[in-house]
């Protein structure tokens, strides 16, 4: 593209300016302790080698979240027209002043960086501790992760030239805080003795057995989710796998086997990588989330093209990797691109800062602007975060309460109640939007006072919409076993999305892209079974409750994928 061109242009020139002298520096971000669960372990040492991502100023975000809703919005003329990666970056990419003065300031320093996104808005430097120290006016050292055992090098405060503090978004990482990547589900247990009624429904009838084991056709029953195998090849669904978690094909196989006999046993996916990701088909090396991942979307998702999108440890976006799957999509060819990718792992809020979150959600935006709809399990530590702990005041989750996503709760039982680890709440960072505006005020209005001062009142809501997630059954190194969790809700809902726009692009339309604006729609919430029990407790209080109409436990409750098909104008 052209901008590239120009920008690695930029760069080539402005290394061979002569150095200037010491500028007036300026804190950029500070905080006043490390993030709960880490302590201070060491100092770090001046010959190790860092790489930081520097984020630049985008040229115009706001004009990108415009454009996205404009087509992600039924009542818009614009709607399904999804913007090109070319209209995307001249959003995003950075002003030739801000590049200049960025660079300049590099080439001083004897640095030189590389873009790391396609718009050349995060740029990318390698230099030793002391000299990021003397950089930056910091002193980095070694942080612990107490519960793991993990380090990392970071600081609790960083500045900046005062000239480029309108230029610079952030350093990274620095000041956020990365806790070990843990998957949201919970331990596998054994699965109860099968009887009789572990057979398909009859006549659309829930199989009783559903009441403790929930297969394929549990979901196909209680979602009226069809068989029909899909047509479209251009239609992809993507699965994000991260720490090292492998789906296993043999597993796979058997899962398929015994739950779907009507398809062929051999059906599998496709491999993706980045980051130095594998996915090692040694049977006892299975992950446990990344089977539950596959299964349930090449399970529920008949035919429809699978990739599993494996991030290895190798990269250096100080995200676990979350960053550069983002980017590597946007990156794609439209007909390369997955129209939904879901993920179930996530960050607390609180681990990052709000520059980096911002970003990230950013990230999310351009994506879906292209026209991939972002799923996210919400968490499964109820208001207390993505996994249960302490806490006097209510944790929100990340990437799950970014606007441009799509959080998906859970519930469990034939009558649907809310699943107690099923996290929701209220961003800390991001306000309502205006989605969601008129459904917050009205349960904010019902619930009152209320666990008053624990949740902001003013912050981007979550879930949005929830799926079965208790006792999913699974195969797993040649057995089988019963998971819970929203990991399980999440693949399940993109499963559903991904049979939507098989038949949208059948029809010669575009696939869905951000979810958001239509699920909150008339039109959306009618295709959903309002959730009215159920709590979500935490942080020694029994946390929200769901209701009538969109709470913090459900969304907006469960789907039925006949009168979404319908909803979209099939």
């Amino acid at each position: 593209m052209a901008f590239k061109v120009a920008f690695l242009a930029s760069l080539l020139l402005l290394a061979a300016a002569k150095p200037m002298g010491r500028r007036a520096m300026a804190i950029h971000e500070s905080r006043a302790a490390p993030a709960r669960g880490f302590v201070k372990s060491g100092v770090a040492p001046a010959a190790k080698e860092l790489t930081l991502r520097i984020a630049l100023k985008q040229k115009n975000i706001a004009g990108l979240e415009t454009a996205l809703y404009q087509v992600s919005d039924p009542a818009s003329a614009l709607y399904g027209q999804h913007l090109t990666a070319e209209e995307v970056a001249a959003f995003v990419a950075p002003t030739e002043d801000t590049l200049a003065a960025v660079s300049a300031w590099l080439a001083e320093n004897e640095l030189s960086a590389k873009p790391v996104t396609p718009a050349g808005d995060m740029l990318e430097i390698t230099l030793p501790v002391a000299q990021a120290n003397e950089l930056l006016s910091t002193d980095f050292a070694v942080f612990t992760h107490v519960e793991s055992g993990a380090t990392s090098i970071r600081t609790l405060e960083y500045s900046v030239p005062v000239a480029l503090k309108e230029h610079i978004e952030f350093f990274h990482p620095t000041t956020s805080f990365t806790r070990p990547l843990t998957p949201k589900f919970k331990a596998v247990r054994p699965v109860p003795e099968k009887t009789v009624a572990d057979a398909a429904p009859v006549a659309g009838a829930v199989p009783a057995s559903c009441a403790t084991v929930i297969t394929p056709a549990c979901l196909q029953a209680l979602y009226n989710i069809p068989t029909t195998p899909a047509t479209q090849s251009s239609n992809k669904l993507g699965v994000s796998g991260f720490i090292l978690q492998w789906a296993n094909k043999l597993d796979l196989q058997s899962f398929l086997s015994n739950f779907r006999k009507d398809m062929p046993s051999t059906t599998s996916f496709a491999l993706q990588t980045l980051d130095g990701g594998v996915n090692t088909q040694t049977r006892s090396q299975a992950g446990i989330e990344a089977n539950l991942d596959i299964q349930y979307t090449v399970g529920l998702a008949t035919s429809v093209p699978i990739t599993f999108i494996s991030v290895g440890e190798d990269g250096s976006d100080g995200l676990d990797g979350f960053m550069d799957i983002i980017t590597t999509l946007i990156n794609e060819s439209a007909a390369t691109r997955p129209s939904v990718l879901t993920t179930s792992y996530g960050f607390d809020e609180s681990d990052l800062t709000l520059p980096v979150a911002n970003t990230l959600c950013n990230a999310y935006m351009q994506l879906g602007a292209l026209g991939t709809s972002l799923i996210f399990s919400s968490g499964d530590g109820g208001v207390s975060g993505s996994q249960s702990k302490s806490c006097t005041t209510f944790i929100p989750t990340l990437p799950s309460d970014c606007p441009f996503v799509t959080s998906v709760g859970s519930t469990g039982g034939i009558n649907e109640v809310g699943s107690s680890f099923s996290s929701g709440g209220f961003s800390n960072y991001f306000p309502i939007p205006s989605y969601q505006a008129a459904d917050v005020a009205s349960y904010l209005a019902a619930l009152g006072s209320t666990n008053s001062g624990k949740f902001n009142r003013t912050g981007r809501a979550f879930p949005d919409v929830a799926a079965q997630g208790e006792s999913f059954e699974i195969a797993f190194n040649a057995q089988f076993g019963l998971v819970d969790g929203t990991s399980c809700s999440a693949p399940t809902f993109a499963a559903i999305v991904a049979l939507l726009n098989d038949l949208l692009v059948a029809a010669g339309k575009a696939p869905l892209g951000f979810l958001n604006p239509f699920l909150y729609s008339a039109a959306g919430r009618a295709a959903f079974h309002d959730v009215t029990s159920g709590t979500n407790p935490g942080c020694s209080t029994n946390g929200f409750s769901a209701g009538a109409g969109w709470d913090p436990v459900t969304g907006l409750g469960t789907p039925n994928f006949a009168l979404l098909k319908k909803a979209v104008g099939l």
